[in-house]
């Protein structure tokens, strides 16, 4: 299989997402890119979905939300990351009360972290998604209050994020991808990109 970087030389990608975890993962791969945003896009949904499908339909509401035309050489990527636990989704917390009780929850329990991933140039369009589950250690309250003392959890699907001290203290075990957990499935992406612009070219 080629390599990513060389199979890009001939595209521009668009990373559209205000995420800094999603722009350093996307780093990570060795590949140029911008990020690029078009204002805000609606995050709610219908809770009767299937919660595996839903991180799915809001990353590509996110590419369509994107209303400048793409031009022949470009490339641009959502995504949608959601934690689910016990067949419920845990969104962005509101307030520490809310994150509070979600930290809680997640305690002494497993969870799913899925991310729903949409590539998209001018004339193709393609989705995935990868899920990662996540085993926490029963979190005392003391714990939970210091987190939320000293860490902003507001930006983040379940209330916490593998990278920061919640996710060093209390992650016992995880079966999937780390980097999912964080915001973006890299292995994946990387050999989804591959596939697409392999296809782009072969159009």
């Amino acid at each position: 299989m080629p390599v990513l970087a060389n199979l890009l030389k001939d595209y521009k990608i668009i990373l559209a997402s205000a995420s800094p975890r999603r722009s350093h993962l996307l780093a990570g791969l060795g590949i140029d890119f911008k990020v690029e945003l078009n204002g805000n896009v609606s995050e709610e949904f219908d809770p009767s979905l299937d919660p595996l499908n839903v991180p799915l339909m809001l990353s590509v509401r996110k590419s369509h939300s994107f209303t400048r035309l793409l031009n022949d050489d470009e490339i641009i990527i959502t995504a949608d990351t959601l934690v689910i636990c016990e067949g419920e989704i845990l969104e962005k917390p509101l307030d520490r009360e809310e994150a509070f009780k979600m930290i809680r929850r997640l305690s002494g329990r497993s969870h799913i972290v899925s991310t729903g991933v949409t590539l998209r140039s001018k004339e193709k369009e393609t989705t995935f998604s990868a899920e990662t589950t996540v085993w926490f250690k029963e979190i005392d309250d003391d714990e939970i209050n210091y987190y939320l003392d000293n860490y902003s959890p507001y930006d983040k699907a379940g209330s916490y994020g593998a990278q920061d001290w919640l996710g060093y203290t209390a992650i016992k075990r995880i079966e999937g991808s780390y980097f999912n957990v964080v915001g973006l499935p890299v292995q994946k992406l990387s050999d989804k990109l591959k596939e697409f612009i392999i296809a782009l070219k072969q159009a």
